[in-house]
C-alpha cells in the first residue's frame, strides 16, 4: 500500500492541492493533525481530505478551533486565526474534526500529532525528547507532526545502551526503513518552518517498507492574498514566504 503521510495543513488549501497532485495516485492519506488553524480555507482543507480514503487524528489547533483547548495558551496571532477558523467552519466539518482521535495504530505504525507521550501538545524537537517517547508506543515506527519540520529520530544501540539519533532527511529518493525503531516527522504542508517555503510530505510504501520525502512548490501568493482578504494576522501571512 502506498500512503501519503502529511501533517499541519493549517487551512492552506493551495498547499494541500499541490501535495495531493504531486503524490497522486496513492492508496490512502494519513494526516497527523492540525488540518485547520492559521490559514484562510478551513472548509476547503477538510473537504479535500475527506474526498480521499484516509486516516486523520487530532492536532492542537484542531482542538483549539473546537474550543477543546484554552486559547489563552496560544500566541495572539494563533488565537485570532483559530477564532476566525471556528467561525468559518460548517457544522458538518466541525463535527468531522470533533470525531478525530488522539492516536491511531495502523499495523506497525502509530500516528499521533505531538508525541506518543502527550499526543496533542508535546513537541519532539530534540533527540533527548524523542528517546523518552520511544517508551510510549509499541509499534516499530511512529509518525508525528507538530514541529513543522521534517525529521527522523532513530533509536539504536551504542556500547550496550540505547541512544537516539536525529537525522535531517533529504529528498533524494526512497530510503529503507530497516528494522530499527523510528519516530518520523513528514514536515508541514501548510506552514513549513525549516526555511523552505515548499510544502513538505512523505510517501510510505508499506510493502517495500520505504519512505520518500518530497517538497512541492505551491502558489504561496494566492494563500497570502486570501489571508489578507480575511484580515488574518500579517505575521502569519508573511511567514509563508520564508518557510518559517
Amino acid at each position: 500500500m502506498l500512503c501519503l503521510v502529511l501533517s499541519d495543513i493549517h487551512s492552506n488549501s493551495e498547499a494541500l492541492k499541490a501535495v495531493l497532485d504531486d503524490a497522486s495516485p496513492v492508496d490512502q492519506v494519513w494526516c497527523l493533525g492540525d488540518v485547520v488553524g492559521y490559514g484562510p480555507d478551513p472548509n476547503g482543507c477538510v473537504e479535500l481530505l475527506r474526498a480521499f480514503p484516509h486516516r486523520c487524528i487530532a492536532g492542537n489547533h484542531d482542538w483549539a478551533t473546537l474550543g477543546k483547548l484554552d486559547l489563552r495558551d496560544f500566541n495572539p496571532d494563533a488565537r485570532d486565526a483559530n477564532l476566525w477558523n471556528r467561525q468559518e467552519l460548517t457544522p458538518e466539518n466541525l463535527a468531522y474534526l470533533e470525531a478525530r482521535p488522539e492516536r491511531l495504530v495502523e499495523g506497525e505504525f502509530t500516528l499521533i500529532h505531538g508525541s506518543p507521550r502527550y499526543p496533542i501538545w508535546e513537541y519532539i524537537i530534540y533527540a533527548s525528547t524523542a528517546q523518552v517517547n520511544f517508551q510510549h508506543f509499541d509499534t516499530q515506527i511512529c509518525f508525528a507532526g507538530h514541529t513543522h519540520a521534517p525529521m527522523i529520530f532513530r533509536l539504536g544501540q551504542e556500547e550496550g545502551e540505547e541512544v537516539c539519533e536525529a537525522i535531517t532527511p533529504s529528498v533524494e529518493g526512497p530510503i529503507s526503513l530497516g528494522a530499527e525503531r523510528l519516530i518520523i516527522n513528514p514536515g508541514s504542508v501548510g506552514q513549513p518552518r525549516d526555511g523552505d517555503p515548499r510544502a513538505s510530505y512523505a510517501l510510505l510504501d508499506t510493502e517495500a517498507f520505504t519512505l520518500e520525502y518530497r517538497r512541492v512548490a505551491y502558489p504561496v501568493e494566492k494563500t497570502q492574498a486570501h489571508m489578507m482578504k480575511h484580515d488574518l494576522p500579517l505575521r502569519l501571512v508573511l511567514r509563508l514566504g520564508y518557510g518559517w
